[in-house]
């Protein structure tokens, strides 16, 4: 059945911080009233919703890679999800293992950020044209990017040696930032 259109719709800020709770009690009041008489807006908050529940499952397969904040990282180990941290210097390297009982493996990229408004991540991989991923989010403040594996992918991945190479993007051009080596060994069974 077809939803009438909403002459006034909420965004999807807005319905994403009423599912989160994160709306003052007036503004959620307000909310509460117009997604109970509308059905075009509580669809879209129940798609929301449902859209919320697949990216947590697939999260929890470890079918992803992402780049996260610092604070989604603290909250995923404050709800009980057992996360292995990886610190890895400008230029350095790291050993580096994923085993059955992580759910989330964090590599924090230590790199100077002062006059960065825009950063690309490049992974080599052995035997694979490099990945390139545009605009990851960073911590400026902390000098950080934090990135999360696909865990399907790496633990099924024989030990090896990848590279990551943070390249920073401006009116200027492009310039390597940080090369970040992760000496990866497989978990023994």
């Amino acid at each position: 059945m077809n939803q009438a259109a909403c002459a006034a719709p909420l965004d999807e800020r807005e319905l994403s911080a009423y599912w989160l709770g994160e709306l003052a009690e007036a503004d959620e009041a307000r909310v509460d009233e117009h997604i109970l008489g509308c059905g075009h807006c509580s669809a879209r908050l129940g798609e929301l919703v449902a859209l919320a529940g697949a990216i947590k499952e697939a999260f929890r397969r470890g079918d992803v890679h992402a780049f996260l904040s610092d604070a989604f990282v603290k909250r995923a180990a404050e709800r009980g999800l057992r996360v292995r941290e990886y610190r890895v210097p400008r230029n350095g390297s790291v050993n580096c293992t994923v085993a059955p009982e992580d759910e989330l493996v964090v590599s924090h990229l230590e790199v100077p950020l002062e006059d960065v408004s825009r950063i690309d991540v490049v992974l080599h991989a052995p035997g694979l044209p490099a990945d390139v991923r545009h605009d990851v989010p960073f911590d400026a403040e902390h000098g950080e990017v934090l990135f999360v594996p696909n865990l399907t992918q790496l633990r099924a991945a024989p030990s090896q040696r990848l590279r990551l190479e943070l390249v920073a993007i401006d009116d200027k051009g492009r310039r390597v930032l940080g090369e970040y080596t992760f000496n990866h060994t497989a978990h023994e069974a």
